[in-house]
Order: C-alpha cells, then structure tokens, then sequence
C-alpha cells in the first residue's frame, strides 16, 4: 500500500497554506517535496504525520484512515524529522537514538532494542560521538544523531523535513545515499521536503512539487526537471544540464 493523501487543506487565519491537496507517495520509494518558501510542503508533511490537523481532507495509511489510528500503532509504522528539533535534556547520542525505540521498548531496551540503536549509530558513521552529549556536537553531527534517532524506529514509512539543514556537501551525499540505500534495499518509503532540487533530481524516484498552498507537478524526476516545469514551480528560468545521467538545475545563472 501507500500513504494516500485526499483533498487535505489548512488555513491560518485567512491564508490557506494548503490548498485541497490529493496525491499518492509510491511505496517503496523516495519522493521528494520541492517549491519556493511558503509552498505549504513542511505543513503537509505535518499533517501527514498527524503533528498537525487538517481542516478537511483525509490521509490514509495502509488503506487505512490515520483518523482513529492509535499514535502508538502509528509510530511503529510511521516516524517523523521535523525541521526544528528542541530537546532540552542534556542527551548523549547514544541516549536521544534510544529515543526512536520507545515505541517498542516503552524505555525498558531489550537486546533487540539495542541492536536497532547500534545499526542506526553506525548508518550515519556517528560511533565516535555515541557518549557525547548533544551540546558537544557541531550543528551537522546533530543532525546527523536526529536521523539516527528517526532511523532506530525502524518504521516502513520515513518522513523528513529538510534533513541536510546544517550539513555540509559531503554529510549531505552520505545522508541521501543511506536514505536511497533504505528505499533500494529495504523497501523503505521515503518522504523528504528538499530545497535543493539538484539532490532531489539525483536520489529521488518521484517529485512532488508545490507553489501556493497547492499541488503544482508531480512525476518522475525526467517529468519535472525539465526548465519549463521548473518555471512554472518557482517563476524563473532554470536550465537544465545532463550529467553523468543526471539532470541538473543550473540555478544560479539565468
């Protein structure tokens, strides 16, 4: 199954920031929400992960309406990065990586429990930063420890809103290989609200593009990396480059 999102809308106040939204994410792959600032991806993303209500619409998980879905049952098939992650305890790596098997554990580890935490340390090569606390990280390790946590839940569906803040060219490749490593071999589905659309073209199966509130493209990454889609998505003009079978946005020049 997939996650099937149905006529999902959101106002604040008068604006609304999500505008009748359906659309289906593909099982098993890497779908990537891509469109200028205020597009309303991070508020859908919310709402799909029940962190935020909808107004009116519906989204069904496994065929089934989240609505009435226990969070503990939720939580072991769907987990969650938000853009902003505040914890305010002084946590190792170790301890806040713990934290995405409470759904399972309820804070007593088993040894399956622990087997999970040290798959998801070593997934993001934090290993040598597993005793040290939060605080003691740069911003990039921290993120890096936040995936972890989310990786440890060990849920069929992954959410992610902007996983490369804070990270450099190299942690943002490994990031993206892991998460295409995830889909390819374990059949993962990934959902990543991205601002680079280049990263977006080279890891993703399926683009999910929004302008407005609404839902302007989707399609595969040919379908939407081409310079008259990308002009409709974000009002200029992008040529688009083949590279080594990739096709990449050359944003920064007119």
């Amino acid at each position: 199954m997939a996650i099937e999102i149905k006529n999902i809308t959101k106002s604040y106040a008068d604006k609304k920031v999500v505008d009748n939204v359906s659309l289906t994410l593909p099982q098993g792959k890497i779908t990537a929400f891509i469109g200028p600032n205020g597009a309303g991806k991070s508020t859908l993303l919310s709402i799909v992960s029940r962190l935020l209500r909808a107004d009116s619409g519906e989204i069904r998980l496994n065929g089934k309406p989240l609505e009435g879905q226990k969070s503990s049952d939720i939580a072991r098939q769907l987990s969650i990065l938000r853009q902003s992650n505040h914890i305010n305890l002084r946590l190792s790596v170790e301890d806040l990586v713990a934290f995405g098997r409470f759904p399972y554990s309820k804070g007593n580890l088993s040894a399956k429990d622990r087997t999970f935490i040290d798959n998801a340390i070593n997934y993001m090569n934090l290993q040598a930063y597993r005793s040290r606390y939060l605080d003691q990280l740069s911003g990039g390790q921290r993120q890096r420890a936040y995936i972890a946590m989310t990786l440890a839940q060990d849920t069929d569906y992954i959410l992610l809103d902007e996983p490369l803040n804070n990270l450099d060219m190299k942690h943002s490749v490994q990031i993206m290989q892991v998460l295409r490593k995830l889909a390819d071999e374990l059949n993962k589905t990934i959902v990543i609200v991205i601002h680079d659309i280049n990263f977006a073209s080279c890891y993703s199966d399926h683009i999910v593009a929004m302008r407005d509130g609404r839902l302007v493209r989707q399609g595969t990454v040919a379908e939407i990396m081409q310079t008259s889609v990308l002009q409709e998505i974000y009002g200029m003009h992008i040529p688009i480059e083949e590279i080594n079978s990739h096709k990449i946005a050359l944003y920064f020049r007119e």
